[in-house]
């Protein structure tokens, strides 16, 4: 506003010279609307920087809305594949049964495996069946290479199935038995790479998503190596025989991994928690790790001591599945929760953009407002006062229009430019001030380790450079025997001392904690070498005291190493002389180690003897 005041000044004193010239008229007659021009056009284009500003603000919301609409929709389809997964790991118990009883397509077992089976078809159908995402989201479509593994198998463990189910009971052996379970087994097995590729899209497209995911799929697997337990005994209780050393493995190993789940999931149920978790959480301790566990402990003592059991393969079956119930819902509980939590997400992040598009649009409204009342308060007066002076340049009768006000405004305005530069000086003085304090380490005065990292990497870019980095030995043990005002004291004293044994040219700062830097300029490695070598005498040999006058011990380790110049050379330094400071400690501290590659084999062997 002060860059028009001060043109329309300057302007009018123009018209003012033009009119004494003879070219009042003509000045009179083309300032108005030049000036009307001028202001309309930067009124258009205070509008327009101003929705830009707007947009930058709306548009990290409306990224945030539609992250969350995908992560609800990611998480929706994820559990679409881990139900899949469920019903998998579910056919099996009605399959053992059919294979446990007489042949029969009426009984409950055979109705409730064609059941289940019509499920799984219509369930890996829709996760092969091609998508179309909604509007502004998408689609992570599943490889078809590995639903076709799934569908092979399952067809391949299902006519084993059928074809043990149509085998009378007394003809039923054992091997058979068993090689159809393993292949149902395989089914659930082909289908985890399913699961391990949707979960990895879901993480690599927003690692907010890795929680749910991973107890999800945690809970989906208890439930398979639950169910799992059951079947690797089934087939000896089946056929009435002995039960191999193998299958006590293999279900030992299943119940193994059912803990180790189970250890985990309870370590995540901050993600989730309420009453409803924690009464599914009792009851899977209660049924299943109780009731069922307890039954499969039973059947394998009876399995290994003799060829009878107190319970059938359908028994066993109908009484150990209701003990997994627990389980299923406690997953579904926990997905039902995760789902929900995406939709408050979504709801919340769409509040939030509307919010921001209402503010927005006030704020584009208002700002029209307040240009349209500077147009009308401010730069008509101006012209008014253009006017005037035209008046008194043609000696024309002035009109009194109470312009007193307006133009003591403008004094006014000139004034408090006059005063915002001079506080603009002040605060100017006041922030090289504070720039200088934040690069400063407050207890030694030495640069920080930020102003450090922005001097040596404007530095490392063009030019070679050596980095000196030493640690105070046994640092911590003098603040917990002495106190920290004692490590303080030894802290300045180290600071003075690399102070004084520096040239100008090097920078030192302190690194961080008891750790300090000294960045020396070119690639004059010996000569930070033999630097490190008289720092590290310095210290050994001066006289540190306590607060109370008690002489310390004080030694320090270095780490030294040369970097040539380039985008990533301070990093890469920092890096090889922080090795070779930790190989310094690592050799018994209080010496000097040097980055291998920065040196020959001379150098090598006198560093060696440091």
């Amino acid at each position: 506003m002060s860059t028009w005041i001060r043109t329309f000044l300057h302007s009018t004193v123009n018209v003012v010279a033009a009119g004494l010239g003879g070219g009042f008229a003509r000045a009179a007659r083309n300032i108005r609307p030049r000036y009307d021009k001028k202001l309309s056009l930067r009124m258009v284009l205070a509008i327009v920087c101003t929705a830009g500003l707007a947009l930058t603000s709306v548009t990290p919301t409306y990224q945030q809305f539609i992250v969350s609409r995908q992560n609800l929709y990611d998480i929706q389809q994820y559990r679409l594949i881990l139900d899949t997964a469920n019903l998998l790991a579910a056919e099996r118990g009605p399959a053992n049964i059919v294979m446990s009883e007489e042949p029969s397509l009426v009984s409950s077992g055979a109705k409730r495996l064609l059941e289940l089976r019509n499920r799984i078809d219509a369930a890996l159908a829709a996760l092969g069946a091609r998508s179309d995402a909604p509007w502004g989201l998408h689609h992570h479509q599943v490889p078809h290479e590995l639903l076709a593994g799934v569908v092979e198998q399952l067809a391949l463990a299902r006519s084993k199935v059928d074809r043990i189910a149509a085998v009378p009971r007394a003809l039923l052996k054992r091997e058979e038995l068993q090689d159809a379970i393993d292949s149902m087994f395989a089914v659930s097995d082909r289908f985890q790479p399913v699961v391990a590729w949707r979960a990895n899209e879901l993480v690599r497209h927003d690692t907010g998503l890795a929680a749910p995911v991973l107890v999800g799929q945690m809970l989906t697997d208890l439930r398979d190596y639950g169910g799992r337990m059951a079947s690797q005994i089934l087939a000896a209780v089946a056929t009435g025989q002995r039960l191999p050393l193998e299958n006590v493995i293999d279900s030992r190993q299943s119940q193994g991994r059912v803990l180790e789940l189970w250890q985990v999931i309870n370590n995540h149920t901050a993600l989730y928690d309420g009453p409803a978790f924690a009464k599914h959480r009792t009851e899977i301790i209660e049924r299943f790790f109780g009731d069922g566990l307890s039954l499969i402990d039973g059947l394998i003592g009876e399995g290994r001591s003799q060829k009878h059991y107190s319970v059938t393969a359908t028994e066993l079956t109908n009484r150990f599945v209701p003990t997994m119930r627990p389980i299923e819902a406690y997953r579904s509980e926990f997905l039902d929760a995760a789902v929900e939590k995406y939709v408050i997400a979504r709801r919340a992040a769409l509040i939030t953009l509307a919010m921001v598009l209402l503010v927005t649009c006030a704020i584009l409204a208002i700002l029209s407002g307040v240009i349209l009342s500077i147009r009308t308060q401010i730069f008509r007066p101006l012209l008014q006062v253009h006017e005037e002076v035209l008046r008194l340049a043609e000696d024309r009768p002035q009109v009194h229009k109470s312009l007193s006000g307006q133009a003591g405004e403008i004094r006014n305005l000139f004034g408090a430019l006059e005063v915002l530069h001079s506080k603009l000086q002040e605060r100017a003085s006041i922030t090289s001030k504070l720039r200088v304090e934040a690069d400063t380490d407050g207890l030694t005065s030495l640069l920080n380790r930020r102003a450090l990292d922005r001097i040596a990497e404007e530095w490392a870019r063009n030019e070679a450079a050596c980095l000196v980095l030493l640690d105070i030995d046994h640092f911590k043990r003098i603040n917990d025997t002495y106190g920290h005002p004692t490590g303080d004291r030894v802290l300045r004293e180290t600071a003075a001392l690399l102070r004084s044994l520096t040239r100008s040219q090097d920078v030192v700062a302190r690194f961080g904690g008891e750790e300090f830097a000294i960045l020396a300029p070119g690639d004059d490695l010996p000569g930070a070498i033999a630097l490190a070598r008289k720092l590290r005498l310095a210290m050994q040999h001066k006289k540190f005291t306590t607060l109370e006058g008690e002489p310390l011990r004080v030694t320090a380790s270095f780490g030294v190493a040369r970097s040539g110049p380039g985008a990533d050379a301070w990093s890469r330094l920092v890096a090889q002389a922080d090795a070779s400071l930790y190989r310094a400690k690592g050799d018994g501290r209080n010496r000097v180690r040097v980055a291998q590659p920065s040196f020959d084999v001379g150098q090598k062997v006198a560093a060696s003897r440091s």
